[in-house]
């Protein structure tokens, strides 16, 4: 499988950037419904993945933490507990199932480590179904 087929490229793709603060990174994951959200910087490059969990913990542990206080706060600043990590667009598709066993999507880089999109899950899982099915 070339990973480009399975491929949901970067402009169909909600991210965040790293500069962005913790109300705008979790105005955007409510506004999509998504439990983690990839980061990327200025220059496109990916710096990790934030999820739910992290943004609840952080909030959890700075009890002073109002909404209007997180337009100040910096996502950068928030500790991940692990980010999605990244493959090339040329893996293998064992690589891929791999990462896809542990990560609900897979951030797709470029030869020059820019983000280009990502890989589900359900993807990967459908076609080894047809590919089964064949």
């Amino acid at each position: 499988m070339n990973i480009l087929f399975a491929l949901i490229p970067k402009e169909k793709v909600a991210y965040i950037y790293d500069y962005f603060t913790v109300r705008q990174v979790l105005e955007k994951m409510e506004y999509h419904r998504y439990s983690s959200i990839p980061i990327i910087n200025r220059s496109g490059k990916y710096i990790g993945t934030i999820s739910e969990g992290d943004l609840l913990w952080y909030i959890k542990n700075n009890h002073d933490l109002d909404f209007r206080k997180a337009e100040e706060i910096p996502i950068l600043s928030v500790p991940r507990k692990h980010d999605n990590y990244g493959i090339y667009v040329n893996t293998k598709m064992d690589d891929l199932i791999t990462a896809a066993a542990q990560q609900n999507f897979i951030p797709v880089l470029d030869d020059s480590d820019t983000f280009i999109g990502i890989v589900t899950r359900k993807d990967i899982i459908n076609y080894l179904q047809e590919k089964k099915g064949s």
